[in-house]
């Protein structure tokens, strides 16, 4: 049938919505579930459960859903005004080129995108590899002893390593010397964090270092940001003189040339694993690395891999150390840090494995030997260059000829870098090209072509291309057969293939990890991330390269401002830690223009995740807990009293929303008023948005700051444990206090320092939300949050006869998140809540939140993209677990020798000649019918944790057993 042209446009059928796509019941399903709870009307259910006072009582004020395409083109139509420029400005940033095979198969792979943080160790050994392999790697180009699986950035790696200098010298010492050689973006970082520590930082020539007792560290570069190498060696013995510790920021392409730095006595190293083939993305994200000595393995930030076994002897991989992590030690822990980058560390552990050490050491000499053919040419000139050696970086005196040589510049569509206005770098890279290196010297020529050639400059002056010693490297690197084994892209792509069948993501299964909110990361929202015009730029182009970018931002925040209720949004924290760590600086900040210095006061309930204490320590603050009444709520009383006490010196309280045990509390505005009668600001951790959106707001509640996990309720994806993004939204009063760039020139006078090494965080993810918000829309994002919420009530209806809801809200309902009670179970039948953890990997779950925020309880998030199928199916495995332990209590099952102890089952396990437990294999793989027709196999049996810590291994060495 045609439709007539006399027809009104309102009879057209609307192009297809994608909120159906995003959200996973239907309409069926959604009232199926509803009569199962005795609900009228999804509204009318959620009219019982978010409190009236609070309801946000209109729509938000953000347009209509657009469909995938329609989204994709407005996207694009802004993306293309970014303007690809050859950036060749350095300071950390390189471009590089991705294998084709990595692009497709990590970064664009939702196997390995969508996995979550490797906790449940048994169903993860292929990231878990990939990240040893990342660690291995940096281990052997650094000569350090030990390194952690990836940080967030190069500057905040910088700055973790000042925070562990200073905690190892208990505050004997409080001057930390830096390098004016670092890269400008690393010295603010770095500035930022020792502020509300009482560190004094001395930025001054590295050669004017003066160590003495009041001197705790020192931060050096290598090579430098002027494009030097500098052999360290005497300034390193000085500081350990003192006891003082150095920490070097090094780039990992020229360690394949230089000798390693822990070969010259550094005790800390750290740096960027862009240029090993992740894209520049306009500044993220990118995997840090941090290195350092054994003897320090208990205080270095992050996570860390680590060997061990499993019960049957075999090697298995797990996170090593875990009491140092925030979870454990709260305001004790030596970092807040809860997300790494590990996608991206991934990509560059498998860059190095595609190339080999032969292959790396390659591309750094190309790009050593272009500098040097580059600095010939234009000392032919007669420019004046720093001296070297070099390694990818010149700095040239060009006098007055600055303007003519960067008009030339920009008319090639090239970027340099400007030192001061006598002064320009360049910085090689992989890309770089003959044409290239012609093309740079005809531009410092005034535009007129030169003299001479690449083979003249070979013919004539013979440049050396090589080392001296004591900086030349010697020792071999990357000689493990990872490394030397895969560098055809059929053994590639197979080995990628295998460490990817090893690890359960969201394209195998729901992952229902409360507080985590792992709901779909949709393809069309992925997509834009691979596009040139957000992944090429440089983070300090020139911001009329950018303007693409900028309306992404703005637009965003605007986005991000209306949902929240606040007035103006910081895109720059690039991870939940770093926004809480934001967010609690810029409280300080207003605290102190308001002359009120005094309030050094964070009040935190106990039910808060790690990160809140450690967030507030890292600021400055002291720490007072507030209690949980019995249901899981604040005690009102209970913070009344801290709060009167603590009157005068009250800085902040730090709350989530709803409450960290899965209710709306309806008391959040008398707890927000309390507060602010009493002098101090509200922080809300964002990390419960997903049961916000639409439906309430913070701004609106009385907080006055709130930070966003894009990477949870705004759709980009977990990756294995990172990327994240933490931007943070403030009231209007906390404005003019968001972090500021000093490269970018962003921020007012009052703003606080920079937290991220990039003005905008891991930029390039954020187009992301942006397609998750454009493509639902007003009504399709609060209709998400109503999902998510009925999700979570269905669960806890048909898990409640078996595992008690520990907390429910004032009507009885839970939030978008409910805690099961696990504890009668080590009562009735000796089953611990981690028994049941391995055994729904049997089932084919990973298991919910574990553990926390009570001991032997799981928290489950369901979100609103899983179907009602698949809730069935994750109810059908947990009640079937109940049946196996109550098997258990009433004596029909051994108590020690059961599906629950010996979870999860293997393959291999299952195979043997033998089978000498009392339950058969058929019980223990396929315990429910619809198994059989997909099955997920852990690799590894259960592993043994303790042994790993006792013997630990953290590279390569020992992972020849799994061949």
């Amino acid at each position: 049938m045609t439709l007539s042209l006399s027809r009104t446009t309102q009879e057209l059928l609307p192009a297809e919505s994608f909120v159906p796509r995003h959200i996973g019941p239907n309409n069926n399903e959604i009232k199926a579930m509803l009569a199962q709870l005795g609900a009228a009307d999804l509204d009318t259910f959620i009219n019982q459960i978010v409190p009236s006072e609070i309801r946000l009582g209109q729509a938000l004020d953000l347009p209509q859903g657009l469909s995938e395409q329609a989204a994709l083109g407005q996207l694009h139509t802004m993306a293309q005004k970014n303007k690809i420029f050859r950036s060749l400005m350095g300071m950390g940033y390189y471009d590089t080129i991705t294998p084709p095979v990595i692009q497709r198969n990590i970064l664009e792979n939702p196997g390995w995108y969508t996995a979550y943080t490797p906790y449940q160790a048994e169903i993860a050994q292929g990231r878990l590899e990939a990240l040893l392999n990342f660690q291995t790697l940096i281990i052997e180009l650094t000569g350090m002893e030990i390194a952690n699986a990836s940080l967030l950035d190069e500057a905040t790696a910088a700055a973790e390593a000042m925070t562990m200098s200073y905690g190892l010298t208990k505050g004997t010492a409080q001057r930390f010397l830096v390098s004016d050689q670092c890269h400008p973006q690393v010295i603010a970082v770095v500035q930022t964090r020792a502020l509300p520590l009482g560190i004094e930082v001395i930025v001054q020539d590295h050669r004017d270092f003066s160590f003495s007792p009041e001197v705790f560290g020192a931060l050096i570069a290598y090579p430098a940001s002027n494009g030097q190498v500098y052999d360290y060696q005497a300034l390193t013995h000085q500081a350990h003189e003192v006891q003082a510790l150095i920490t070097v920021t090094a780039d990992l392409l020229a360690l394949t040339l230089l000798t390693p730095p822990g070969a010259w006595g550094a005790d800390i190293v750290v740096g960027s694993a862009q240029r090993l083939g992740v894209p520049l993305g306009y500044g993220g994200p990118h995997a840090a690395f941090f290195a350092t000595r054994d003897r320090y393995k208990r205080q270095i930030p992050g996570r860390i891999v680590g060997v061990s076994q499993d019960v049957h002897g075999n090697p298995a991989l797990r996170l090593a150390l875990q009491t140092r992590e925030q979870h454990i030690r709260r305001d004790k822990a030596t970092s807040n840090i809860c997300t790494a980058q590990v996608l991206l560390a991934v990509m560059a552990g498998m860059y190095a494995v595609y190339h080999g050490p032969v292959g790396l050491k390659q591309i750094a000499q190309r790009i050593h030997q272009w500098t040097v053919i580059l600095a010939t040419g234009l000392r032919e000139l007669g420019f004046d260059l720093a001296p070297g050696p070099y390694f990818d970086t010149l700095h040239i005196t060009v006098g007055d000829q600055t303007p003519m040589i960067l008009g030339a510049a920009l008319n090639a569509r090239i970027n340099v870098r400007v030192i001061d206005g006598a002064t320009l770098g360049i910085s090689l890279d992989e890309c770089t090209t003959p044409e290239e290196v012609a093309v740079l010297w005809q531009i410092f020529n005034g535009g007129e072509p030169v003299t001479f050639t690449v083979e003249s400059i070979l013919r004539d002056h013979q440049p050396n291309f090589s080392y001296a010693l004591p900086l030349a490297r010697t020792c071999a690197y990357l000689t493990q057969p990872i490394f030397n084994r895969y560098h055809s892209e059929t053994e590639f792509l197979r080995y990628l293939y295998r460490l990817q069948s090893k690890d359960l993501a969201l394209n195998t299964s729901m992952i229902p990890l409360g507080s985590c909110t792992m709901k779909l990361n949709a393809t069309a929202e992925m997509l834009p991330v691979s596009w040139a015009e957000f992944s090429k730029l440089h983070p300090f182009a020139p911001l009329d390269q950018v303007e693409g970018y900028q309306q992404l931002f703005s637009q965003l925040e605007q986005q991000l401002a209306t949902i929240t209720g606040f007035s103006a949004v910081s895109l720059q924290p690039n991870a939940g830690s770093q926004g809480e760590y934001t967010g609690l600086l810029v409280i300080r900040a207003y605290h102190q223009a308001q002359g009120q210095r005094q309030r050094k006061i964070c009040l935190i309930p106990q039910s808060a995740h790690g990160t809140n204490p450690a967030s507030a320590v890292m600021c400055g603050f002291n720490v007072v807990a507030v209690a949980c009444d019995p249901q899981g709520n604040i005690d009102l009383r209970d913070l009344e009293a801290k709060a009167l006490a603590h009157s005068h010196e009250l800085a902040a309280l730090m709350i989530t929303y709803p409450s960290t045990h899965g209710v709306f509390e309806a008391t959040i505005r008398q707890v927000c008023t309390l507060i602010h009668s009493h002098g101090g600001q509200v922080y809300m951790d964002g990390a419960n948005m997903n049961a916000q959106v639409g439906l309430c707001r913070p701004g609106d509640m009385g907080a006055d700051v709130c930070h966003l996990n894009l990477h949870k309720t705004f759709c980009i994806p977990h990756g294995g444990g990172g990327p994240g993004m933490g931007p943070i939204g403030v009231a209007h009063h906390l404005a003019p206090f968001l972090p500021g760039h000093p490269v970018m020139g962003l921020g007012g006078p009052q703003a606080i320092g920079a937290v991220s090494a990039a003005a905008y965080g891991s930029a390039s993810i954020l187009p992301i939300s942006w397609m998750y918000m454009v493509m639902m829309g007003s009504k399709g994002l609060t209709e998400a949050t109503k999902i998510a919420i009925l999700n979570a009530n269905y669960l806890a209806q048909r898990l409640d006869p078996y595992f008690p809801i520990l907390y429910r809200g004032e009507t009885g309902w839970v939030a978008h998140e409910c805690i099961i009670d696990l504890r009668p179970l080590k009562k009735q039948a000796g089953i611990e809540v981690d028994d049941v953890a391995k055994r729904l990997m049997d089932y084919g779950f990973h298991a919910p939140t574990v553990s926390w925020p009570v001991a032997g309880t799981m928290m489950i998030e369901p979100t609103e993209s899983e179907s009602k199928a698949e809730l069935d199916r994750f109810c059908e495995a947990l009640i079937a677990i109940y049946h196996e332990a109550m098997a258990i209590a009433g004596g029909l099952s051994d108590p020690h020798d059961n599906p629950l102890k010996n979870a999860p089952h293997t393959a291999l396990s299952l195979m043997g000649a033998t089978w000498d437990h009392p339950y058969s294999r058929e019980q223990a793989a396929y315990p429910l019918p619809w198994l059989k027709d997909h099955k997920f196999w852990p690799v590894v049996g259960r592993i043994d944790n303790a042994y790993g810590d006792r013997n630990l291994i953290c590279s390569c060495v020992g992972m020849e057993a799994f061949s």
